[in-house]
């Protein structure tokens, strides 16, 4: 009996403690009433961002795509390997800690601005 309370114990606080790191997350509309659009570079700026935010890049999905890339192409604006696209024009990516960096692939489109790089803690 009492191993079973303090299972049901556990998994109660196990669930509050879920449950509490979900109700702290924030989705942010990439771009906000604009979306995921030319010049959207530094709309990041000034913004608190956290690990398991939610970013939503709302975008035609035929004139863009979303590319999560490393620093090195996002400074290049070129997808590499290992770059995994989203293309469906209402993309929800949770944020991990530390850098992350978003580009649109379509042919000058993220050296139209359409790129951000995002810090989270």
């Amino acid at each position: 009996m009492a191993r079973s309370v303090c299972a049901a114990v556990l998994g109660l606080a196990v669930a509050v403690c879920c449950t509490a790191t979900l109700a702290t997350a924030t989705e942010w509309t990439v771009g906000d009433a604009k979306g995921w659009s030319f010049g959207v570079a530094g709309w990041e700026n000034g913004k608190a961002f956290k690990a398991g935010d939610v970013l939503d890049f709302k975008y035609d999905a035929q004139m863009h795509n979303v590319v999560q890339v490393d620093q090195a192409g996002y400074d290049a604006c070129a997808a590499g390997a290992g770059s995994k696209t989203f293309s469906s024009g209402d993309d929800k990516i949770a944020l991990a800690a530390g850098r992350s960096f978003f580009i649109c692939s379509f042919p000058g489109h993220c050296a139209a601005g359409m790129k951000i790089a995002v810090a989270a803690k």
